[in-house]
């Protein structure tokens, strides 16, 4: 685990959202249980021995995270264009553990208390072990890859650290996910604006 620390300044300007509701998707697994990972359609997924303890708190980059359940049903929302409502407030940054079945970009809609929605990009690195290619932090690397009737050894799965901007100085209550699934939200904080 890379790029985490125990707290910052920073973490006190956050706040963890809740999207258990959303979860739809397994990507992580067992050794004894590869088969349990759908990932993406060669059904393969991170090994849960090199991840974080389920419904665990974690740091990444100064950032707190809510991890989420670990082999106890789904772990991660496949992006098809959920809406996730946040309490309501003014914040500078959505941060999100997340990874792709490839690098991928696509949009976010950010809706607003007044009835303003903005699009922002939302850009995630490839899963298969690679440079960051958007500029992201890596969060968590799986040293091995599952598949669903083997353990694939030199093959490292990685869970990114990204960031999507709030530019308008207005009051966030909601988040539109892209329907593309090949993008997979792990876990999502928000950032509040400074006082």
């Amino acid at each position: 685990m890379t790029g985490i620390s125990v707290s910052s300044a920073r973490s006190r300007l956050c706040e963890t959202v809740d999207i258990s509701g959303h979860r739809n998707n397994t990507a992580i697994s067992a050794a004894t249980e590869t088969r349990a990972g759908a990932f993406n359609v060669w059904r393969n997924s991170f090994a849960a021995e090199y991840l974080p303890e389920g419904k665990s708190l974690v740091h990444v980059d100064g950032v707190p995270f809510e991890f989420p359940p670990v082999l106890d049903g789904p772990d991660n929302v496949r992006c098809a264009g959920q809406f996730i409502r946040v309490p309501e407030g003014r914040y500078d940054w959505i941060h999100v553990l997340a990874a792709s079945e490839r690098r991928c970009e696509d949009t976010v809609e950010l809706n607003f208390a007044d009835g303003a929605v903005d699009t922002e990009p939302l850009r995630i690195s490839d899963f298969w072990a690679a440079p960051a290619w958007f500029g992201e932090v890596k969060a968590f690397e799986s040293l091995v890859m599952h598949y669903p009737h083997h353990v694939q050894r030199g093959v490292p799965a990685v869970m990114w650290a990204q960031r999507v901007p709030v530019t308008r100085r207005a009051g966030l209550t909601g988040i539109l996910l892209p329907r593309n699934v090949a993008v997979h939200v792990f876990a999502v904080t928000l950032q509040r604006t400074e006082p």
